[in-house]
């Protein structure tokens, strides 16, 4: 932040003043014209939001300047504030913000978008904007960039328990660097926030170790001289504004009604007035009927050049998840100052990334038990030119953080997830832990790549493409160490001449009878029945699939002309392989008896040779199945 553009006179605040009366008059013009919105809160973040960006150092002629000042908004809604405020402060057209405004096709959505040049996170689902924010300051801290990171909040929101993770963090690593904002006018959607749910704003932050400020957040002096102030402070700061829901208009003015619900256009007219600006609501009427679509803006992505080294070659038994570890100690023992970050939330011993850390300690973040902060900071500063990893379980990396990964892919970060302990493979945890639907929700987020490796060595080149491509991936495994995979003549698979290939399948087993497709933990049990199989005299084609939502045509086709296919899981059997593969198979018009075998229901707790028994999944279980059906 520049120190000279941060002192405002008191002539420039009254400048301020008077594009503010503007911006609100823009806000309820696209909100009537959209006949949807939301106005009241929109107008009362506004005197800050405007003040803010008269006073960090962004650039309206290149948004995507490494040293800009970040601002995140978390009340997402809000978005005629930000529309009006970037518009006015020349990132785009205003005119064209507010007859485009929430219009299908339109850059312009209901609630912010990074697609808007000068967005820089999608929000909306409350709570997340301030882990989102830690990301970036984080990332600001370790590039000594120097960058200021600002997130704006709404008071209901603070009732979020994500907010609370956020706030340790921000402590924990000293991101000074960081000020949050909070509109509190006190009004939420079903009235006052006291009545709705109490809460200590002020007490909570205080308690976790911030700075704060409260003040006036219409009085211009007091938002400067705050702003200055969080600025100046050597701790995460926030600043508590005191505000009127409508600010600007008396009839709307403490109303909850207008939190979410725009003015008819009489209303807008006496609005209007009172503010002393021009009804031209015709004029965008007129440019909302001609609005065609066209290409929209997207900020930059960083290009990685990575060393990712010479894959390592098991000969022995041994888990996936040491190669993970092992693979990403080797990347960063080889690109020692590269933007690499590695997460973990109180898991390392599980999740192996105690090896990164002897390598990287400076990038590397124990988060505690704070999955849903961990995922977005993870996120948000993977776009900021951090290729970062998050390890964790599969219940926690996925189940409960679907709708931060579903965000974070709306965001276009560059974000890899590593689970381990999914399918049944979890060791004696039991039902809780057996993370059975992992495939089944990521083919929900239309961004995000899944590859699941199939031994140790096929894990460590998976490690290591992903560790050079810039998008979100999973990349889940089970908790056992497994046997190496090898060819009938005894020739390691995934070996020294092994190169991985998204998208392209494997083929374990050759044969002519019927067909096995398989993924992840269940690969070597897969040869198992294939060899056990072949004693009884049936040829069986064995396929490891690690790209489940990219299948390999050619094999599905190959497969398909034995006339009979199987798929074999240790995931939900109604979201996972089994369902991809038939899906696929039908819309390349592919005749053949098909056959799944999968997780029919919630399993046990016990060693895993004993769940995949009791499930029907162990190898002469599926040996049986496959005699009954072929």
């Amino acid at each position: 932040m520049n120190p000279d553009k941060i002192k405002l006179s008191i002539e420039e605040l009254k400048d301020i003043q008077t594009e503010a009366n503007i911006a609100r008059g823009a806000i309820l013009k696209m909100t009537t014209l959209a006949k949807s919105g939301h106005p009241g809160g929109s107008m009362s973040t506004l005197d800050f939001l405007l003040t803010l960006y008269h006073m960090i150092d962004v650039d309206s002629t290149n948004p995507c300047w490494e040293k800009r000042d970040r601002v995140v908004m978390s009340h997402g809604h809000v978005s005629p504030a930000v529309y009006s405020v970037l518009g006015l402060r020349g990132f785009f057209n205003l005119d064209e913000a507010i007859s485009q405004f929430r219009l299908a096709g339109s850059i312009f959505e209901g609630h912010v978008e990074p697609d808007v040049p000068g967005v820089e996170w999608a929000s909306g689902n409350l709570g997340q904007g301030l882990s989102a924010g830690c990301g970036f300051a984080l990332a600001a801290k370790l590039k000594k960039t120097g960058n200021q990171v600002f997130v704006l909040m709404g008071d209901g929101e603070q009732q979020k328990g994500q907010l609370s993770e956020a706030r340790r963090f921000a402590v924990k690593y000293n991101l000074n660097n960081l000020t949050a904002f909070i509109d509190y006018n006190q009004l939420q959607i079903s009235g006052n926030i006291h009545k709705v749910m109490p809460q200590n704003i002020l007490e909570n932050y205080l308690s976790d170790g911030w700075e704060t400020i409260e003040i006036n957040g219409h009085d211009l002096v007091e938002i400067r001289n705050a702003i200055q102030d969080a600025v100046a402070n050597d701790k995460p700061t926030l600043i508590l504004a005191h505000t009127t829901m409508g600010k600007g208009v008396s009839f709307m003015e403490n109303k909850e009604k207008y939190h979410g619900s725009p003015l008819s256009e009489e209303l807008l007219s006496e609005a209007l007035k009172e503010l002393k600006l021009e009804n031209d609501l015709e004029k965008y009427k007129k440019m909302r009927a001609e609005f065609k679509v066209e290409k929209s803006y997207k900020c930059c992505r960083k290009i990685f050049s990575l060393n990712i080294g010479t894959p390592r070659t098991y000969t022995e038994k041994t888990d996936n998840r040491s190669a993970w570890g092992n693979a990403i100690a080797d990347i960063a023992e080889i690109n020692k100052n590269a933007p690499i970050a590695v997460f973990d939330c109180d898991l390392q011993g599980s999740v192996k990334t105690k090896e990164f850390e002897d390598v990287m300690p400076q990038n590397f973040f124990q988060s505690g038990i704070m999955e849903h902060n961990t995922a977005v900071v993870a996120a948000a500063m993977s776009k900021e030119g951090f290729q970062t990893f998050w390890a964790d379980f599969g219940v926690f990396g996925v189940d409960e953080t679907f709708n931060q990964h579903r965000l974070s892919d709306i965001n276009h970060t560059n974000l890899k997830v590593i689970t381990t302990h999914v399918g049944l493979d979890v060791g004696e945890d039991g039902k809780t832990h057996q993370c059975i639907d992992y495939l089944g929700l990521m083919k929900n987020l239309y961004n995000f790549k899944t590859i699941i490796p199939a031994d140790p060595n096929q894990t460590d080149r998976v490690i290591r493409f992903i560790a050079g491509k810039y998008g979100n991936y999973l990349v889940p495994m089970g908790r056992s160490k497994l046997d190496i995979i090898k060819s009938k003549s005894g020739e390691i698979t995934f070996g020294d001449n092994y190169i991985f290939e998204y998208g392209k399948a494997d083929l374990l087993r050759d044969g002519n009878d019927a067909a096995l497709f398989v993924m992840g933990t269940v690969a070597g049990r897969a040869i198992e029945v294939a060899d056990k199989l072949a004693e009884a005299g049936i040829s069986l084609q064995v396929w490891n699939i690690s790209c489940p939502i990219d299948l390999d045509e050619e094999a599905l086709q190959k497969a398909a002309a034995t006339g009979t296919v199987f798929t074999y899981e240790d995931h939900n059997v109604h979201t996972g392989l089994g369902n991809s593969i038939a899906d696929k198979m039908m819309q390349m018009g592919l005749s053949c008896k098909f056959h799944k075998f999968g997780v029919e229901d919630y399993a046990f707790s016990g060693s895993s040779e004993d769940v995949f028994k009791a499930c029907g999944l162990d190898v002469d279980s599926v040996v049986k199945r496959i005699k009954e059906n072929i």
